[in-house]
């Protein structure tokens, strides 16, 4: 059924072509007439004019002079309509470029692309050839936005964008699906595929480079992921899915790369889904907690402080490691709100502990992304009452290589409440000594790939020396991570570290598990009798929890 409004246009239209038909009609006539009457009447007129004859018919002569008007008048008509004619064409070809256009970028939108994607894919079939899709994804960008602006985000499309459509053949159907998300369409040879390939890393490489704004360089860099169509039976939707699956695959191999898509990531990427889907629900549901990792001084076994580890016991999964789905909560934005949420539980609980030690809590390079962090960890610390002097942030050296201005004024703001920080992963080459003298860390922790082959490497034992001096010119403490045997903690003494934490000085345990071992060690706030300390520590602990839950 046609709505009222289309019956109204198509009346209109009806309208108009009558109108200009009979416009038409009498501009002919006019012209017959003229041409069966006009030519002698003007010869009697101008015989009259110069008095050569009588005076011509009168009625005969009005005839002329309409017969002219009319003419003049249909002219007019004429040019008009012609006009009108090649503006609507115009706005009608305007409306279509605004209809399948990103107007930032000058590509074809996501609804042009699937429309004009699959009449390709039907064309490169029947001659035979095949087609690459390039779904092309830029890494941080969200980071851009938040710290430059929006304007600053729009200028790192534009030049993708232009990057994008200089390396790229003129065969290539472009496209910005939204957001920070390219799509390249791109009909190959079957012996070609090395040549799409070498695009696609070619790509990759030039989105690499840094893009100036207002005395900036920003640097964001790209995953892409291929999909391919070997005949007609594939479909935009299928390929566009594929790519974008290769492309998170790239991003979880660490960015920066391109690859094609293959079976086997359907089913990782349903797996991620799977997990991220399990966080979102199991952060209401309680289902993650803090466990503590003990860090003792060396040479006398005395707990100095706990690393907090998050912990995540699905219902359905059971204990999942962290390794598993920290990346993933990374990833899906959700790192910043779940880290908070465990944080504030771990505060809850150390709470309990003697003032000597320290809770030690690690930050995500993302959290360190977001200019509100400092404000959000210190409402943690009002709302716990958990001493801020008892806190110990530890931030990785991966961190401070994306912008350490945002990171200085951050950990700058945390210090200024009485936090400590500590640098971790200290040796794994992102950092700089220039990084330790413009912020002001309290600790070095030297990464356990060092510690754990340092009786077996001599580079490695070199490395920990080094890492170890440095500390002492810079008045800083040192912590050796992954210390799992007696004959390593030993060495370590003997080469000058105090600090240490791994397997041998005891494995991350629960809440519960580490007041029992405070409580055998005195090591708890309540001053309670020999004897009744197990029980008390436990108390505490159970109220403690209550809160938390």
């Amino acid at each position: 059924m046609i709505s009222t409004g289309d019956e109204s246009k198509r009346y209109d239209r009806s309208e108009s072509a009558r109108r200009d038909l009979i416009t038409g009609g009498v501009v002919v006539a006019a012209i017959l007439l003229f041409v069966g009457n006009g030519s002698n009447m003007m010869q009697a007129i101008i015989r009259a004019l110069i008095g050569l004859g009588g005076s011509p018919d009168r009625v005969l002569t009005v005839a002329l002079i309409l017969n002219i008007a009319l003419i003049l008048f249909g002219w007019r008509r004429y040019d008009d309509l012609n006009r009108e004619i090649k503006e609507r064409t115009e706005a009608e070809q305007r409306a279509r470029y605004l209809a399948d256009t990103d107007p930032l970028t000058g590509f074809l939108n996501r609804r042009a692309l699937m429309a004009r994607g699959q009449t390709l894919i039907g064309e490169a079939a029947a001659l035979g050839r095949k087609i690459a899709l390039f779904l092309l994804d830029l890494d941080h960008f969200k980071t851009v936005n938040d710290i430059h602006g929006h304007a600053a985000g729009d200028r790192v499309l534009q030049v993708a964008a232009e990057r994008i459509s200089n390396i790229l053949p003129p065969s290539a159907t472009l496209a910005r699906l939204g957001g920070d998300e390219f799509v390249a369409l791109l009909p190959f040879e079957p012996a070609a595929r090395p040549e799409i390939e070498a695009l696609a890393n070619q790509l990759v490489s030039a989105l690499e480079d840094s893009v100036p704004h207002d005395a900036h360089q920003i640097r964001v860099g790209a995953s892409l992921g291929i999909a391919l169509a070997d005949d007609d039976s594939a479909t935009m939707e299928t390929l566009v899915r594929q790519a974008d699956i290769a492309m998170y695959h790239c991003k979880a191999e660490g960015r920066n790369r391109s690859c094609w898509f293959e079976a086997g990531m359907e089913m990782a990427v349903q797996v991620r889904n799977q997990i991220e889907t399990g966080i979102r629900s199991g952060m209401p549901r309680g289902e993650f907690s803090p466990h503590f990792e003990p860090q003792v001084d060396i040479a006398s076994g005395r707990i100095v402080g706990f690393e907090m580890l998050m912990r995540w016991e699905s219902p359905e999964y059971g204990m999942i490691p962290p390794e598993r789905f920290i990346p993933v909560a990374e990833e899906s934005g959700l790192i910043g709100e779940l880290s908070l949420l465990v944080i504030g539980q771990a505060m809850e609980v150390a709470k309990s502990w003697d003032p000597s030690i320290m809770l030690a809590v690690n930050i995500s390079p993302h959290q360190l992304k977001d200019p509100w962090f400092s404000q959000k960890l210190t409402k943690l610390l009002v709302e716990t009452g958990f001493p801020a002097s008892q806190l110990e942030v530890e931030i990785t050296e991966s961190s401070l290589f994306e912008n350490l201005p945002l990171v200085r004024s951050i950990v700058t703001s945390l210090k200024n409440q009485g936090v400590s920080l500590s640098l971790d992963d200290f040796g794994t080459g992102y950092s700089s000594l220039s990084h330790l003298r413009a912020l002001p860390f309290d600790r070095i922790k030297i990464d356990r790939s060092f510690v754990s082959a340092l009786r077996d490497s001599a580079d490695a034992q070199a490395i920990v020396v080094a890492i170890v001096r440095l500390g002492e010119s810079l008045a800083m403490p040192i912590t050796a991570e992954g210390v799992e045997d007696e004959a390593t903690a030993i060495e370590l003494t003997r080469l000058g570290c105090a600090k240490g934490q791994g397997w041998h000085f005891g494995r991350a345990a629960s809440a519960r598990e580490t007041a029992q071992l405070l409580a055998e060690r005195g090591l708890l706030r309540a001053a309670e009798p020999p004897h009744a300390a197990p029980d008390a520590a436990g108390d505490a602990e159970d109220a403690a929890l209550r809160k938390v839950g």
